[in-house]
C-alpha cells in the first residue's frame, strides 16, 4: 500500500505544487484547505505524515496538531512563514516533528518527508527489556516508552522522547548538535540544526520546574548539551 500523506494549506497553488512533487515519488496525497477539514480528513484516511501550515483559516495549525495527537501518531512537518523562535517552539511542543520556513524548495520538502518516513516510531527490542531509569523524581520507562515525573506521566512527542533517551543514555556526556541530529533525526537530515535547540526548549518546558534553570538537561556553552543524573540546580 502507498504511503498516505496529507497536505494542509489554504494556498491552492502551493498545495498543487507540493502535491505534484509528492505524487511523483509514489505517495498517495490528500489535501485540505482549513483546519477543520484537515482534522476530519485525517480521521478518515489516517495519513502516515501531515504537511501542515501554521496559519490556517478557522483553527490554526497548532490547534490542528493538538487535535491530531489525540488520535494519530502521524509525523507532522509544520510550514510557517514566521521566523520567530516562539512559533516554532509552540508548534513542536504540541506534537510537530519538524518545521520548514516559507518560502521553501519543494525538493527540500520531499527530502525532509523521505527522511522522516525512514525513522521508526516504535521502540527497539533492547528498550522493551530494559529496566526503568531513575534520576531523582524523573523516571524513564524504556519498556513502556514513557516518562514520569514524581509518578505523573509527562506527555512527550516521539522526537522529544528520542532526544531525552539519547541524552540520558550517557549521563554527563556532552552531545553536540551534530551528534544529536545524527542520532535523533538521522544521518540524512539536512535541515537547520537550530531544530535541536527548539526541541530542547520544548523538552525543558515539560520536564523542568524552572526551564530557565534546568536541572537535567544542561547547556554546555560552545559545545552542546548534557544530561545530569542528580537533577540538582547548579
Amino acid at each position: 500500500m502507498a504511503t498516505k500523506l496529507l497536505v494542509v494549506d489554504d494556498e491552492e497553488s502551493l498545495v498543487r505544487l507540493v502535491r505534484s512533487y509528492l505524487e511523483r515519488e509514489g505517495y498517495e496525497v490528500f489535501s485540505a484547505r482549513d483546519g477543520e477539514e484537515a482534522v476530519t480528513l485525517a480521521r478518515q484516511v489516517q495519513p502516515d505524515l501531515v504537511v501542515l501550515d501554521l496559519m490556517l483559516p478557522g483553527i490554526d495549525g497548532v490547534e490542528v496538531c493538538r487535535r491530531l495527537r489525540q488520535f494519530s501518531d502521524a509525523y507532522v512537518i509544520m510550514l510557517t512563514a514566521r521566523v520567530e523562535e516562539i512559533d516554532k517552539i509552540v508548534g513542536l511542543s504540541v506534537g510537530a516533528d519538524d518545521y520548514v520556513t516559507k518560502p521553501f524548495s519543494p525538493r527540500e520538502l520531499v527530502a525532509r518527508v523521505k527522511a522522516m518516513l525512514r525513522r521508526p516510531r516504535s521502540s527497539t527490542a533492547v528498550d522493551e527489556i530494559a529496566p526503568p531509569q531513575h534520576f531523582g523524581e524523573l523516571t524513564i520507562d524504556l519498556a513502556g516508552h514513557r516518562v514520569l515525573k514524581s509518578g505523573v506521566e509527562v506527555i512527550l512527542t516521539p522526537l522529544e522522547y528520542k532526544l531525552l533517551t539519547t541524552l540520558s543514555s550517557a549521563p554527563r556526556r556532552v552531545f553536540t548538535r551534530e551528534q544529536l541530529l545524527e542520532r535523533v533525526w538521522g544521518h540524512d537530515y539536512f535541515g537547520d540544526d537550530h531544530v535541536v535547540d527548539v526541541h530542547i526548549a520544548s523538552l525543558r518546558k515539560k520536564l523542568e520546574d524552572d526551564p530557565s534553570r534546568p536541572r537535567w538537561i544542561r547547556t554546555v556553552r560552545g559545545a552542546g548539551y548534557r544530561f545530569d543524573t542528580e537533577g540538582s540546580v547548579s
